[in-house]
């Protein structure tokens, strides 16, 4: 399934792109003009992380939000500052 995050379900969003002209008024100028709208995707920021998922990790697509909220907790490669055996 592309483009969807795999914790909060994000998927991208529609929007509109703006196309201006002129300066702006607290520039001096006479006001920004409106010369074209079309419409847009606004996609979320997923990235490919390996998760714990009950006592098993997974290879799973989550949004930025996610991982930085806590909301994901990334798999343990090894434990830090141990020497190999």
């Amino acid at each position: 399934m592309g483009q969807k995050c795999a914790i909060c379900g994000k998927t991208p969003t529609k929007g509109n792109r703006l196309s201006q002209r002129g300066k702006p008024k607290y520039l001096g100028g006479n006001g920004r003009k409106t010369t074209g709208i079309t419409r847009r995707l606004f996609r979320p920021n997923l990235q490919k992380i390996r998760i714990q998922e009950g006592g098993n990790t997974a290879t799973r697509w989550v949004c930025t939000q996610c991982i930085r909220s806590g909301r994901v907790q990334k798999a343990v490669v090894r434990e830090p500052f141990t020497l190999p055996k």
